[in-house]
């Protein structure tokens, strides 16, 4: 029997309020594989839109200090620390970000095919469209030497939360105040659906396809949830 996944839009959404809604479908999980309820929670795929925010993996506390956190705080945009795999990385409108939140007891108990399987609906996603996107030995997906989605994912007693982001229609501008996961050197840099496509590439448009490639490549059946209100959320799930 194939597992069912929650497809919920959250639409333009802060950081870290779409952060609060992972960590309490986490918690459901979480609380049923410790018997503290006998009502498991529901694998749910986070959709989701943000103002712009620059958020750090646990692996850049040593690369970021203080002054560079001011000096992106003082573009506009806001700034969050957080577990999660990758280093520093930019989200903001134009840009489709995804958090499946899932036990992966309902799929397979594996990280490394966890994370194979997001690669690999970011490349059909991007083929859907006419781009085509690969892996490197950089973190994320990339086309050419320009870097089109990042990934960055947390997992405990294998519940799944973070995700993906990819470049629709981003402004990318954004980045150059970074140097974004997996990118080092002049030679590489990043890119979006709308520039390597010469049109413009909204998230609408992309979402539906990823949850498509999504739900093809981890094989589950999905519901979609319209949503208006955080507690629809966790009811819907």
């Amino acid at each position: 029997m194939r597992a069912t996944v929650n497809i919920v839009n959250l639409g333009r959404m802060a950081f870290s309020d779409a952060l609060n809604i992972q960590h309490t479908l986490s918690r459901m999980h979480l609380d049923h594989l410790a018997g503290k309820t006998t009502t498991p929670g529901k694998n749910t795929l986070l959709l989701v839109e943000h103002p712009p925010v620059f958020t750090i993996g646990y692996r850049t506390d040593e690369n970021v200090d203080k002054t560079d956190e001011e000096r992106l705080k003082n573009l506009g945009a806001d700034f969050h620390k957080i577990r999660r795999g990758g280093l520093v990385t930019f989200h903001g409108p134009g840009q489709l970000v995804a958090y499946p939140v899932l036990n992966l007891r309902d799929f397979k108990k594996s990280i490394r095919w966890y994370v194979c399987c997001l690669e690999k609906s970011l490349i059909k996603t991007c083929a859907k469209l006419g781009v085509t996107a690969s892996i490197t030995s950089d973190i994320g997906v990339w086309v050419n030497r320009n870097k089109i989605a990042a990934l960055g994912i947390s997992a405990r007693r294998f519940v799944t939360t973070h995700g993906i982001s990819l470049n629709c229609n981003t402004d990318l501008d954004w980045f150059s105040h970074i140097v974004p996961c997996g990118i080092s050197g002049e030679e590489k840099g990043v890119t979006s659906l709308s520039k390597e496509l010469d049109r413009d590439v909204t998230v609408e448009e992309t979402a539906e396809l990823f949850v498509d490639s999504f739900c093809e490549i981890i094989d589950c059946d999905s519901v979609h949830k319209d949503v208006k209100s955080f507690d629809n959320v966790i009811n819907c799930s």
